[in-house]
């Protein structure tokens, strides 16, 4: 055999080689992006995700507890395919407000009341529900609660708190306290001669389902007492209480535990916030605070809302993000849908026919 044909022999076979090695090379990288899952999907570019919250406590207060909730957010939804530039939080000056600015579409994501969200349903889409501790009082009778204080969490997860009227340290606070502790009811025109501080109108524990306490008892509502002032926030309600410039509060059933401290250090008090005011009257359950989303959001999409529904129960489940979400005493997440809230909206009609 000649020279040349060796010659021909060996390049074949090289070619052949180079070939093989190609097409290993080729599989291996195949490999590589299947086992790594989404290596070769894109992820989606936003450049700012707003989050609102309604100012059930202080806002300032609110603004520093939920600072870390910004991290914590990009880097969870970075997790689920979105590369989030930043996170803006706000706390709006009213219910109302992150309920409008939902319907127009310049809030992504709100934290809302139940009462809130059906109100503004038409703009708003429920996609979690909050849970919290429940509490060694749940009674429907008043005086229980107060036999049984400090009111105290307990480890048991529910998905519902009720609301208090909380009489203060004033004399008509006190007579009001002794007609419930000594085992008698109170009267339309016990509760007419005292002076109330209620929240805004969509606020469930601070409006809504005191004047269905209202109704169930006395056939009456909030807007038939006598004496009655509207409050921005909880914060101010109880120091009204403190100052003895009304008898009543109205506010979520565990509220008092978040002011011990306040009302002797800031509000001048000298004896504890449980020895100086009593439960007087307590409503049935109200469903849970929400996360809802915009309808009218522009980067809003299915995608999104599942990635911020798990993005907020994973962050509910660490340390820091536990510590975010007590501000609102919300202790995890779980999926929910708009019908959970049609106790709610039988609530909102009741409200409808009593101011018709």
């Amino acid at each position: 055999m000649s020279k040349k044909w060796f010659r021909g022999l060996g390049i074949v076979l090289t070619s052949a080689l180079m070939l093989a090695a190609c097409g290993n090379e080729e599989e291996t990288a195949e490999e590589t992006a299947t086992d790594s899952g989404d290596a070769g999907e894109e992820m989606v570019q936003i450049d700012e995700i707003s989050v609102g919250f309604v100012p059930s406590r202080d806002p300032d207060e609110i603004v520093v507890a939920t600072e870390p909730l910004k991290d914590l957010l990009i880097d969870e939804l970075a997790e689920h395919g979105f590369d989030v530039n930043e996170v803006e939080i706000t706390v709006g000056t009213s219910y109302e407000a992150v309920g409008e600015a939902m319907s127009a579409g310049t809030l992504d994501v709100g934290f809302i009341p139940g009462g809130t969200f059906v109100l503004y349903d038409d703009a708003a889409e429920v996609i979690l529900t909050s849970t919290r501790a429940g509490l060694n009082n749940d009674s429907d009778n008043p005086a229980d609660w107060n036999e049984n204080k400090p009111t105290e969490g307990t480890d048991e997860q529910v998905t519902y708190y009720r609301s208090i009227l909380i009489a203060g340290p004033s004399e008509k606070g006190r007579e009001l306290a002794d007609i419930i502790n000594s085992g008698e009811e109170l009267t339309w025109e016990d509760v007419d001669s005292a002076s109330w501080s209620v929240m805004n109108s969509s606020s469930s524990a601070g409006y809504i389902y005191p004047t269905i306490w209202l109704q169930d008892n006395f056939g009456q509502s909030l807007t038939d007492l006598s004496q009655i002032v509207q409050a921005d926030s909880y914060a101010n309600s109880f120091a009204r209480l403190a100052s003895e410039q009304v008898d009543l509060i109205v506010a979520y059933a565990d509220a008092r535990r978040d002011y011990v401290d306040l009302w002797e250090e800031e509000y001048g008090r000298e004896a504890s916030i449980w020895d100086e005011t009593d439960v007087v009257g307590v409503t049935p359950g109200i469903y849970n605070d929400t996360i809802s989303v915009s309808q009218f959001s522009d980067i809003m999409d299915d995608d999104l809302k599942d990635a911020l529904q798990q993005a907020f129960i994973n962050i509910a489940q660490t340390e820091e993000g536990q510590e975010v979400i007590a501000i609102y005493s919300h202790e995890g997440y779980e999926p929910a849908t708009s019908e959970d809230y049609d106790v709610e909206r039988e609530a909102q009609q009741i409200l409808r026919d009593l101011t018709d």
